[in-house]
């Protein structure tokens, strides 16, 4: 499973808001192709955000993404939550972070990437870190990476690199 987080991940993490109040958001076409590539060649892809958004919910349900959980307090509990009951080990999971709230999830996956531009604690927790930035194709170059290396996400990959 590949976890997504929304904002500076998803997003450049920038809000819009629009006349009425409400948040608009930007999202990467290509991230979008990449997510249903993942998704198609057998990895369940999920977003748990700690911000609530309708853009996120349209997003998701267009790029066909069943599990998301937004306004999530404490994203390892929902974690453990979808693990459960997809039957998934922490061990077979994958996820994209870029700031503190991110980091204890980052801890309880086999394979944590930050993106470009994360803040130090959230590079410092993941094994990979992508050579763009949030909002701008990040979540494609995860999404390439996993395609180009099959089984990663099922704990083959130990070790810190950069």
């Amino acid at each position: 499973m590949l976890i997504l987080d929304v904002d500076g991940v998803m997003t450049d993490g920038r809000l819009y808001f629009g006349a009425r109040g409400e948040a608009l958001k930007q999202f990467h076409v290509r991230d979008g192709l990449g997510i249903k590539q993942v998704a198609r060649a057998g990895i369940e892809v999920a977003v748990i955000s700690g911000r609530k958004s309708k853009m996120v919910e349209v997003r998701c349900r267009e790029l066909g993404v069943e599990h998301v959980r937004q306004g999530a307090k404490d994203k390892v509990v929902e974690f453990e939550r979808l693990c459960s009951r997809l039957k998934i080990e922490p061990s077979a999971c994958a996820c994209v972070g870029d700031d503190l709230p991110d980091v204890p999830l980052m801890r309880k996956v086999a394979l944590a990437f930050a993106v470009a531009d994360a803040h130090p604690e959230a590079r410092h927790a993941a094994h990979l870190i992508t050579k763009l930035p949030g909002g701008h194709g990040a979540v494609r170059e995860v999404c390439d990476y996993l395609l180009a290396h099959p089984g990663l996400a099922h704990g083959s990959h130990k070790a810190r690199a950069k």
